[in-house]
């Protein structure tokens, strides 16, 4: 082969790779990208962007149900729970992963699911905050908020009571400290901090998963 068809063979290559290299970055970072920033920016995307949000298939449990839907990439798993499935016990807090209101079980593990994307829970067990209570008996960990009164405005609550479980299934409540540390990802503006910790370690106290 000679030196120019070596040097047009290589220069392909490197070109091709370029692309591929330029198109999952910008795949990465749209995906990414927050909804409202996505919809401010539509009337400059391109067909070939557009495409990049073309829906596909997931299938998820959410609180015991079956649910096969259609998702763009770019959903989070808390859009997907709030506007397509209409459970909006989970809060949007900062949408940043900062405040824990948005706080779910994805197989058994506490999750923000602000910052999840909906389409990479496909074939999971999603938990949130309506699928504690049987019918009318209250979820342990929610008697107890109540009872140590563990909310004031009720915003933090879903993700607070989602967490709090974590924290006892986890094995992170075996004295208060431990408590504090381990649901310090989830704030409560309101201050009913030592209220919570106290309904926490009611609930540990009696032992069993949750």
């Amino acid at each position: 082969m000679s030196q120019e068809k070596a040097f047009i063979k290589d220069e392909s290559l490197h070109n091709a790779r370029r692309k591929f290299l330029k198109q999952s970055s910008a795949l990465t970072a749209l995906a990414l990208a927050p909804p409202s920033l996505i919809k401010a920016a539509d009337g400059n995307l391109d067909e070939k962007a557009s495409a990049l949000f073309e829906k596909q298939s997931l299938k998820i449990e959410v609180n015991g149900i079956q649910h096969e839907l259609s998702v763009e990439p770019r959903v989070t798993l808390l859009d997907l729970l709030r506007e397509q499935l209409h459970l909006t016990g989970s809060k949007k807090g900062c949408d940043y992963g900062q405040c824990g209101a948005c706080t779910v079980h994805v197989n058994g593990k506490r999750v923000l699911s602000c910052l999840s994307l909906a389409i990479m829970q496909d074939g999971k067990k999603i938990r949130t905050i309506e699928g504690l209570a049987d019918g009318d008996n209250l979820h342990p960990m929610q008697q107890a908020f109540i009872k140590h009164d563990g909310f004031q405005c009720g915003y933090c609550t879903p993700g607070q009571i989602m967490s709090a479980i974590a924290c006892v299934n986890e094995g992170h409540a075996n004295n208060e400290d431990d408590i504090r540390q381990n649901m310090s990802g989830n704030i409560c503006r309101c201050g009913a901090y030592p209220n919570i910790v106290d309904a926490i370690m009611e609930v540990k106290q009696k032992g069993g998963p949750l």
